[in-house]
């Protein structure tokens, strides 16, 4: 099980022309599908006379939500394509919309299936991505005198100290990688030979 994920950090656009066709594509974050329909709508309302607006999108850390539209174009020609090519760079929480001015020239199902791959892979291409790390809160409680071994253990792995409280005892919270709490928590007790109290927050 991965405990990260991949998503624009920006959009990303492109243009390209195939036998007259023009087609432009967009490559945007989301959030959910009702953001991905939003934006959808609003690039339909903007390129109102295009011949198609064919789309695809990913939601969710597991990528278990997503679409794709041919948009009128025969089946399996656009949506899929351009769904392909999120799926590919393992992208989620992405939409691409990729609209068609219809040039005079029919393309044939192979012709539309590389315009529009081409067209999604670029704007995807020019976009950036980043890395969503998925953590969980876990707050330990541990004796002055276990600090130097409570900071060693914290500081061998990627825990991000969320917060600090001093008082008879020291508290703090940290968001842990998912995937690291329980070798965390076997590190933490045997480090302070079990001195120390651990529990889970929320993730």
């Amino acid at each position: 099980m991965s405990d990260s994920y991949l998503v624009l950090d920006k959009p990303g656009h492109a243009v390209i022309k195939v036998k007259g066709s023009r087609f432009i594509a967009e490559a945007l974050p989301v959030s959910s599908v009702e953001d991905a329909t939003q934006k959808l709508a609003v690039i339909r309302k903007r390129d109102y006379d295009a011949t198609h607006h064919c789309s695809a999108f990913r939601i969710g850390s597991e990528a278990t939500q997503f679409r794709y539209s041919d948009d009128g174009e025969p089946n399996s020609s656009a949506g899929l394509p351009i769904y392909r090519q999120i799926e590919g760079r393992k992208l989620t929480d992405t939409l691409v919309v990729v609209v068609r001015y219809y040039g005079g020239t029919k393309l044939g199902t192979g012709g539309l299936v590389r315009a529009y791959s081409e067209a999604a892979s670029l704007a995807l291409d020019s976009a950036s991505v980043r890395e969503v790390i998925l953590r969980t809160r876990v707050q330990i409680r541990f004796d002055y005198q276990d600090t130097s071994g409570a900071m060693h253990v914290i500081s061998q792995f990627d825990a991000v100290i969320a917060g600090t409280e001093y008082g008879d005892d020291t508290v703090i919270q940290l968001d842990l990688r998912s995937t690291q709490v329980a070798a965390f928590a076997d590190a933490f007790i045997e480090a302070l030979s079990g001195r120390g109290q651990l529990e889970h927050e929320s993730a």
